[in-house]
């Protein structure tokens, strides 16, 4: 039988189950680790001093918080499409759960662009090749940005196994760091003492220290959120999903922590702020003589990683909103044999495109983590709002202080009180004038183009409707 797509009927077209616990602990946690903590250990070091375990601490904490509302969430509706299936079931406003999609899809494919510009720069230093134009760069970027979508094309089964040695490869450079840091420390060569000290701006606290290197670790802890939008390739999400996040977002934290524990012990907070590659500076501090080569090889596997599973997300969470009639039908198709929503995939490979050769993806790292934030507070209301939706099977049930918590904190690290720079905000509101213009492009073509159905009514895009 040929690749052909599936028929759009009056039933959903499925997605193929082959994800189970390994596959999902795997998953949650290369998404997590990604290349942030690579980037970002000296970052937070430059904010907050010596105490630099503490913000990623704080972060992994709002991490949690909001992981439980995913959580109770996802194994309550077990679709692909994430927050922004929550926020339609909860609020049904279409406008809303547009721009929260349009949120979250802009900050998987901001990753994933600016993940497949890193991976082009560390192949060339990894292979000690000099490209003599930045159009050779590009090229490879865009090349490796081709085979991602080839690999998601051709199953997800394919594009979990990939996964699998990525996230084994990139977990191993944490664990280099940690082992380096823990010989260090037993040989008597790191200084413990700079644990506690804490870098104090003139007229601010310690704790306005913390809140702003906080906003700044925080996204190295986002990814576990992406995971919600494979629940329709996953076997038994309902069982699986909660002991797997929680288990993830654990590993990930306690790896966090202690890589940034290795990091300051060994080399001073104002050294690790300096150059892009403080985790390497660690490394030649605590042994000189390991190869450096192999760490230009092992962070060039961890951004291939993020690209992989950014795009992932960023197709499925497309698919999911075209069955709940906020995206054009089309998006929604899949290859009948390899039950991969092609058009999803190719439609964001070449947004992906666009971004890579146009956008200066520097600049939007911190608004990323600010719509993050904005969409999880969303989240946690939405959790409160659908607990009045009853549904027949078991489900997890967070408590209730938990989502009422992690909207405070969310709100609190996403505010000019946390210290966030305001071109953060200024991006954002650009970012969100986009949104609104592709909502009523959307709206029309849902309407009088992709319209699936006879009586359709933008205000009541659900057809279980919103929970009153």
């Amino acid at each position: 039988m040929s690749d052909t797509a599936v028929p759009q009927t009056g039933e959903r077209p499925e997605l193929k189950r082959v994800m189970g616990p390994g596959l999902l602990l795997l998953f949650v946690v290369g998404d997590i680790l990604g290349t942030g903590v690579y980037a970002l250990t000296g970052k937070v070091a430059g904010e907050v001093g010596g105490a630099v375990w503490l913000p990623f601490l704080c972060a992994f904490v709002v991490a949690m918080l909001t992981a439980t509302s995913y959580l109770e969430l996802v194994t309550k509706y077990p679709k692909a499409g994430g927050a922004a299936v929550y926020t339609h079931k909860a609020f049904g406003i279409h406008f809303l759960t547009f721009l929260l999609t349009f949120a979250v899809m802009c900050s998987g494919l901001t990753s994933a662009s600016s993940a497949s510009k890193a991976f082009a720069a560390n192949f060339f230093s990894a292979a000690h090749i000099d490209p003599d134009r930045g159009a050779v760069l590009m090229i490879t970027a865009l090349a490796f940005m081709t085979l991602i979508a080839l690999v998601n094309l051709r199953g997800v089964g394919e594009s979990v196994k990939a996964n699998v040695v990525l996230t084994c490869v990139e977990l191993s450079g944490l664990l280099i760091v940690i082992g380096i840091g823990a010989w260090a420390l037993i040989g008597g060569d790191g200084d413990t003492s700079r644990l506690t000290d804490f870098k104090v701006p003139d007229g601010e606290s310690p704790f306005s220290a913390v809140t702003a290197a906080t906003a700044l670790a925080f996204f190295a802890m986002v990814g576990f959120e992406d995971s919600v939008n494979m629940a329709e390739e996953t076997k038994d999400p309902v069982k699986i999903f909660p002991k797997m996040m929680l288990i993830g977002l654990s590993i990930t934290g306690v790896i966090y922590v202690l890589v940034a524990i290795s990091a300051v012990t060994l080399v001073s907070p104002d050294d690790l702020n300096k150059g892009a590659t403080p985790l390497l500076k660690v490394v030649q501090a605590g042994a000189p003589g390991f190869p450096l080569e192999v760490f230009a090889w092992i962070t060039m596997f961890a951004v291939a990683n993020s690209a992989l599973i950014n795009m992932l997300m960023a197709s499925r969470l497309l698919y999911g909103m075209s069955h709940e009639q906020v995206l054009p039908g089309p998006l929604g198709r899949v290859l009948r044999k390899r039950r991969t929503p092609y058009i999803a995939i190719l439609f964001t490979t070449l947004l992906a495109f666009v971004l890579i050769g146009y956008a200066d993806l520097a600049a939007l790292g911190g608004t990323t983590a600010f719509l993050l934030l904005c969409v999880f507070a969303i989240v946690n209301v939405a959790v409160l709002v659908l607990r009045r939706d009853k549904v027949e099977h078991k489900h997890f049930n967070a408590p209730t202080a938990l989502p009422v918590l992690g909207v405070v904190l969310c709100v609190y690290l996403a505010s000019p009180l946390s210290g966030r720079a305001s071109a953060d905000y200024k991006i954002a509101g650009w970012l969100m004038l986009v949104g609104v213009a592709l909502w009523a492009l959307t709206w029309l073509l849902n309407k009088y183009v992709f319209k699936r159905h006879a009586d359709f009514d933008p205000s009541h895009l659900d057809p279980q409707g919103p929970v009153n």
